[in-house]
């Protein structure tokens, strides 16, 4: 684990991070975790239906307003935010994009990794944010890589999110995290997604959803739950 503790969450848009790992956010940010969203892109066509509809609306407002509340998001959460502007629909990390994202590894070297699923057949923004997380995660262990650099890095466990349809994406809930404590913190934070008001609903009902079943398969009472899949095997001193 590194000293002090660190996160890092790499999402393909603004609300990927609110709707699926705001919880894991925000309590391990009241924990005292420094954890860092790195927002690969602002979301501005794919995620902004609501934002279209608007009269004279262009690009360069979109993008200004998915900043504004990715922003504001992250604040409410208790994170920091780093944005790549790497466009969306499709999205499209350049070398530089990538060398930034294999630094802020090294910088930040976090005790954890949130993404995405490594599959999505309705949205390839997701496998794609996920693949380049995985990516910079192996060539920032690399001694080759920038070999005069200065840095403590291990490479981190990592956690893919719950996607929008799990059951399409062969995603195996293999964590479910409590998230009661925090979760007027994220339900709060929905709000300020304004272009995406259709999933307030949809995903309270996940949570809900999550939370029943993390209390069923713990045996500790749970109403609120985030699900999440290991990428790698993790070590365990004992079973508990």
């Amino acid at each position: 684990m590194s000293n002090p503790k660190t996160g890092l969450v790499v999402s393909a848009h603004p609300g990927d991070f609110v709707w699926r790992a705001g919880g894991a956010i925000a309590l391990h940010a009241k924990k005292g975790y420094r954890v860092k969203i790195v927002c690969l892109a602002l979301g501005e066509r794919g995620e902004s239906q609501f934002a279209w509809k608007q009269p004279g609306m262009t690009l360069e407002k979109v993008k200004a307003g998915r900043k504004d509340e990715a922003e504001r998001a992250a604040a409410a959460l208790g994170a920091e935010i780093e944005f790549f502007d790497a466009g969306d629909y499709p999205l499209r990390l350049t070398e530089a994009h990538m060398d930034r994202l294999i630094d802020i590894y090294r910088e930040l070297n976090p005790s954890f990794v949130l993404t995405h699923s490594l599959e999505d057949p309705y949205n390839v923004d997701h496998p794609a944010a996920a693949a380049y997380a995985q990516e910079a995660r192996i060539v920032a262990q690399a001694m080759g890589h920038k070999p005069q650099a200065e840095y403590s890095y291990n490479a981190p466990p990592v956690f893919l999110f719950e996607p929008h349809q799990p059951e399409m994406c062969n995603f195996k809930p293999q964590v479910i995290l409590n998230i009661d404590e925090v979760w007027d913190i994220k339900r709060k934070t929905f709000e300020i997604l304004a272009a995406q008001k259709h999933l307030w609903a949809y995903y309270e009902r996940v949570a809900l959803q999550r939370g029943m079943q993390g209390g069923r398969n713990s045996g500790k009472a749970m109403t609120y739950g985030e699900a999440y899949q290991r990428l790698f095997p993790m070590a365990l001193e004992e079973l508990a």
